[in-house]
Order: C-alpha cells, then structure tokens, then sequence
C-alpha cells in the first residue's frame, strides 16, 4: 500500500480551511492535516509534520502565501480570491502546480487532488524518467489528453511494469502507472488477447466479478 498523501490547508478563513481540509480528507489516498491560519503556524506546521502538499491562500494575515511557497521545498496549490494576472504569474513562477480562484466547488478541488495523486505516481522512484512520462505527468496535472507522442507500446510497457508480478485490477494498475481506468482496461484488454497477460476472475459475495490481470508467463 502506498503512503497517504499528507497536506496541509494554510488559509485566515476557518469556514473555508475547515471547507478544503474536508475535502481532502474525502479523497482516498490522502490524509489532511489540521489546517492553520497564520504563516508562522504554517512554518511550524512544515516543520513539524513534513506535509507533501500545501493548499496556501495567497494573502494571509502575517504575509504573503506566494513568498511562502516559494521559500519551502514542498509541493503547493496556491487557492486565492485574487484573480490579477500579476499574482498568478508570480505564483506559477514561483513553482505552485495549480492556482484555484475562489470560491470555486469542491468538486474542482477534488478532481486537481486525484490528478495530483497520479502525476506522483509516475514520478514515483528513483528510476530516470523518460520523456513520454515527463510529458504524461505534466498532461495529468493539467487536464490535458495523454500526449501524442506516447505510443501505444510504450503505455503498455508501462502497464506491465505496474503488474510486476502481482496480480490487480484494471483501477489498481491505473493508480500505479499514473492514467486513467478506461486506458488502463482498454491496454489491459489488448494484452490479454495477445497473450501478454492473463485474466482471472474474483468472485464476492455479490454482484459480478472482478476481473483482476496478471503477467503470463512462458
């Protein structure tokens, strides 16, 4: 199982940090933090708990969000009522992955958290990365279409070394590889008429199988 994403909601408003902190807290894989409303209890919050993402307002009562992004070395959303094109520019130069205007709802927040979650995963390791996962984790955050520069064979590459020699679902080597179910099944589905990879079925105590996919080996 991989380690729960730890954030940390840094906003003056308590309705709207109690607001964001729920949503992240609704999303599996994640774990909220208890937010804070200063940056000098976020500084000490980073200190302390060593979150991996910061959800930061971008003007707090004792400071700017923006130079605080910029002075820690963790990944951060910038969610600010501030809509001047001055301020974005300055908090995507300073390295915030997404910029959320206010209010926005919490779907929106939700769907930016999951991507999140993916694009971590295909930079998950130590492993160096090729250009098609750089370029895929950078369409994933952003909402783009898979590049088209990522072939076919080089998805299917991936989705094997997801399988490893485990057995899964089409979701759980979804989340692995960092691409969406409906790519993950579709490979998967190609795989195996091929022969690549088997296909084995999960019986519960109701509703239909699972199908579930392993590595085939000759």
């Amino acid at each position: 199982m991989s380690t729960p994403i730890r954030v940390l909601v840094v906003d003056d408003d308590f309705r709207v940090a109690g607001l964001h902190r729920d949503v992240v807290a609704g999303r599996p894989g994640f774990v909220a933090l208890d937010p804070v409303h200063t940056l000098g209890a976020a500084r000490q919050a980073v200190r302390a708990h060593t979150p991996d993402l910061l959800l930061v307002d971008a003007f707090l009562p004792d400071g700017d969000g923006v130079d605080f992004v910029a002075s820690v070395d963790v990944d951060a959303f910038v969610l600010s009522a501030a809509t001047d094109a001055a301020t974005v520019r300055r908090a995507l130069r300073v390295g915030a992955l997404v910029y959320l205007t206010k209010p926005f709802e919490a779907r929106t927040l939700a769907d930016r958290l999951d991507r999140y979650a993916r694009m971590r995963n295909v930079l998950g390791g130590d492993r160096p990365l090729e250009q098609e996962q750089i370029d895929r984790s950078l369409s994933i955050l952003h909402g783009g279409a898979e590049p088209a520069t990522a072939s076919r064979s080089a998805t299917e590459q991936l989705i094997l070394d997801g399988l490893g020699d485990e057995e899964a679902s089409a979701a759980e080597v979804a989340d692995r590889v960092g691409i969406s179910r409906a790519t993950a099944q579709r490979h998967l589905a190609a795989l195996a008429a091929r022969g690549q990879v088997e296909v084995r079925l999960r019986y519960g105590s109701t509703g239909r199988p699972e199908h579930r996919y392993v590595v085939a080996r000759r």
